[in-house]
């Protein structure tokens, strides 16, 4: 009995074994790693092209989302550098001077998949082959809440803008919901949805040769779906840090 009981565990521990060779062989093949994009730029300024390579992994091979998301950098000397990302879909990397130093930034970005339509971004600089990270705009402030008799008021300090909405084309929802009684009055006080950036695009500023970042950014009521408009701001990089140029509302 002895000998059978051995037997039977060396049987059970050979299995596992095999089991987890298996296993390890299909997490292998799952997490390898994927060319995305491929580039020749020239980001460090001596006026010779760069090769950039973006690579991801996936999070699943049947799976556009990538779990690692990077980018590999060898320069026209040959030195070679690694930038990682945060992960997400459709990744890419755009360039243009943002920093207005005479050289091309990598602004790299990436879908979250969201319902809010968000994105993920990286600003760096490879100028003279020192790699550094770039800040992004800072988060404008903007306020809004509902009032009585179906509007709503948006505010951005910044620039001193206050807007009232009319929602009256929405009363019947919201009565529905228990936001207003019948009569236009809240039942209590609510603030609208304001979301982060969503998306960042990279624009000519106006009267110069410079770019610049326009911001978006969505402004909600009773639910996430329900969009009153977006606030859109331009940005110029000014002496190491970004100064809003305007800000303006577009109602849905």
């Amino acid at each position: 009995m002895k000998k059978e009981y051995v037997f039977v565990l060396l049987a059970f521990f050979f299995m596992s074994l095999s089991t987890v060779a298996i296993t390890y062989a299909v997490e292998s093949e799952t997490v390898k790693e994927k060319v995305i994009h491929e580039y020749n730029m020239d980001v460090t300024g001596d006026k010779k092209n760069d090769h950039i390579v973006l690579k991801g992994i996936q999070i699943d091979p049947s799976s556009a989302y990538m779990k690692k998301i990077w980018a590999e950098i060898t320069t026209s000397a040959n030195t070679k550098y690694r930038i990682d990302y945060a992960p997400g879909y459709e990744p890419k990397i755009e360039f243009a001077d943002l920093n207005h130093d005479g050289v091309v930034d990598l602004f790299q970005s990436s879908a979250t998949g969201g319902s809010g339509g968000l994105n993920n971004y990286h600003l760096s600089t490879l100028k003279d082959g020192t790699a550094s990270i770039l800040p992004l705009p800072h988060s404008l402030n903007i306020q809004g809440h509902f009032e009585n008799n179906f509007k709503a008021s948006i505010q951005i300090p910044e620039t001193q803008f206050t807007k009232t909405v009319d929602l009256s084309n929405r009363k019947k929802d919201y009565i529905r919901l228990g936001l207003y009684q019948k009569n236009g009055e809240l039942n209590e006080p609510t603030e609208l949805m304001i979301d982060p950036v969503a998306m960042y695009k990279i624009i000519k500023l106006n009267g110069t040769k410079e770019v610049g970042l326009k911001a978006y950014r969505q402004i909600s009521g009773a639910y996430h779906a329900d969009v009153l408009g977006t606030v859109t701001s331009i940005w110029n990089f000014e002496n190491g840090t970004w100064k809003l140029k305007s800000a303006k509302w577009k109602q849905q």
